[in-house]
């Protein structure tokens, strides 16, 4: 019956059966996070994307927000609240989305990376900032340690779905909705200053990917 509210739910959404019938399946959190992993990343080889989750779904290939919006799709479908979680880095690194979700009081995190570190957070966190920082010493580039700030828990049912679930263009605008949305700062300029690098054991586990990337450059960015 929850499954069939689901496929209702979602073609509501404008979903196409199929679509709607694959994520009304993802019934839990870990369920979603085990479909994503199942896409192979997306290294945008026709340059940047920001797919929704209707094109996503049909190319079958996402980076880190189009899985954050099937992520938060799939919660919503399922009856839970559609939340993101949008990371900003320094240091010339890239930004990551999260979804969110909750068990109880406490917060987990349904995550795609290409490498071992910012991925599938348990829910066991008393906040959202308890919850950015456990990405802290893992958000990396090189020997830098770049996570500085995190966003508010984003509610994508604000939206209309039609911008970030069945549109069949690029997502931009939402993507910069979410990163224009209240962040908060997780360390201070002086902490900052005083950060001690990655060691080489630690940089030499960070060059482990997922899905083989077209070169080292593109490697490091997802």
């Amino acid at each position: 019956m929850a499954k069939t509210r689901g496929v209702a739910f979602a073609r509501q959404l404008g979903l196409s059966r199929a679509h709607a019938a694959t994520l009304a399946k993802l019934m839990t959190p870990e369920k979603i996070q085990d479909f994503i992993l199942t896409l192979p990343t997306n290294f945008e080889p026709e340059g940047d994307t920001c797919f929704s989750v209707a094109t996503t779904l049909r190319e079958r290939r996402a980076h880190c927000i189009e899985a954050a919006f099937i992520a938060a799709c799939a919660l919503w479908i399922n009856g839970e609240k559609p939340l993101l979680m949008d990371f900003q880095s320094g240091g010339g690194d890239d930004d990551h989305v999260v979804a969110l979700f909750r068990r109880g009081r406490h917060w987990g995190a349904i995550s795609k990376s290409n490498h071992i570190w910012l991925r599938w957070r348990d829910p066991i966190y008393r906040s959202p900032r308890e919850l950015a920082m456990s990405y802290f010493h893992e958000y990396v580039l090189g020997p830098k340690k770049t996570l500085r700030t995190y966003s508010r828990p984003y509610d994508m049912s604000r939206l209309d779905p039609a911008s970030w679930i069945t549109n069949p263009e690029n997502c931009f605008d939402v993507a910069g909705a979410i990163d224009s949305c209240r962040h908060f700062p997780l360390i201070t300029a002086a902490q900052a200053r005083r950060l001690k690098p990655r060691d080489a054991m630690e940089v030499r586990a960070g060059k482990l990917v997922e899905h083989a990337a077209p070169n080292a450059a593109t490697a490091m960015r997802y």
